[in-house]
């Protein structure tokens, strides 16, 4: 049963809509894991869940727009622009 669970819960996040969604979840799933394994405890999940959804939101973010990047200027202001 936990196995099924595992496997659910890792091709679930495929079903998203957008490039953020997918990193969202996928980066959820991942975290959970490798928390949850690291600590042997439900809180070390629940932490690895939420830092990986949120980097896998960020990366799946910048993935929606092909041929621009993430740029920041000398005052550290973020911008978006055509790749170089």
């Amino acid at each position: 049963m936990k196995k099924a669970l595992l496997v659910l819960a890792l091709i679930a996040p495929l079903a998203a809509c957008t490039q953020t969604e997918k990193g969202a979840g996928i980066g959820a799933a991942t975290g959970a894991v490798i928390g949850g394994v690291a600590t042997n405890s439900w809180g070390g999940a629940a932490v690895g869940a939420a830092v990986g959804g949120v980097a896998g939101a960020l990366i799946g973010q910048s993935q929606e727009r092909p041929g621009y990047c993430i740029y920041r200027d000398r005052y550290g202001r973020q911008y978006e622009a055509r790749c170089r």
